[in-house]
């Protein structure tokens, strides 16, 4: 298990940003990887911050993510394969069919709960 906590700080420009903390102060660098489709993503980049046992990672979102459907990259250590975090790209179709959905869903809850409150309403009266 690793000592290394990821902390998502944003996503932009086709890079996803975190930061990692718990590494040692030593200045060893941490190996950290990513994977999408169970292979490397290249171009990740980690950079020593100004507080000590804590870096900066950027990886870039593989181009072949940015499609339809839902797509997930890994980060990991290195060190001991134990995974650090993940991000997840939806687009596309499954996307309109995932919000219709949950709009469905919020909408028939509401209905419920207006007619309760409508009957609470009238037996209250």
């Amino acid at each position: 298990m690793s000592d290394l906590t990821l902390t998502k700080i944003r996503m932009r420009n086709g890079r996803w940003e975190g930061r990692l903390t718990g590494a040692r102060t030593s200045g060893a660098r941490p190996d950290v990887r990513a994977a999408y489709l169970d292979r490397p993503v290249d171009g990740v980049e980690l950079t020593e911050s100004e507080t000590p046992g804590s870096w900066e990672l950027i990886v870039p979102v593989p181009e072949e993510a940015v499609a339809d459907g839902v797509h997930t990259v890994l980060i990991y250590d290195g060190a001991t394969d134990g995974k650090l975090g993940d991000f997840t790209l939806i687009a596309g179709e499954i996307a309109n069919d995932d919000l219709r959905a949950e709009v469905e869903l919020l909408r028939a809850e509401l209905d419920m709960l207006k007619r309760v409150f409508r009957r609470h309403c009238l037996e209250t009266a």
